[in-house]
């Protein structure tokens, strides 16, 4: 199982905060978890309408979507950081 935290308007979309998912074997990149998220619903689909638009953190690094998920035990994805 790999918990997926959602941060800022990413979790006001799809509903919550957290939850834990047992990712298929054709996930194996950040894109390619992006692309399996969108198929779980909706508010999924509307999250990460623009994926490369979404940042992702794997244990807690910075991760680029070409990245491999395999071993990750937590996948942050968030918007852009905006400043001011």
């Amino acid at each position: 199982m790999t918990k997926l935290i959602y941060f800022a308007w990413v979790r006001e979309r799809i509903g919550k905060g957290e939850e834990e998912l047992e990712l298929p074997e054709t996930v194996r990149t950040v894109s390619d978890l992006l692309v399996h998220l969108k198929t779980l619903g909706d508010e999924y689909e509307e999250a990460l309408k623009f994926p490369e638009a979404i940042r992702v953190a794997l244990d807690q690094e910075h991760a680029d979507h070409g990245e491999l998920v395999a071993g990750v035990k937590e996948i942050g994805l968030f918007p852009p950081m905006t400043g001011g």
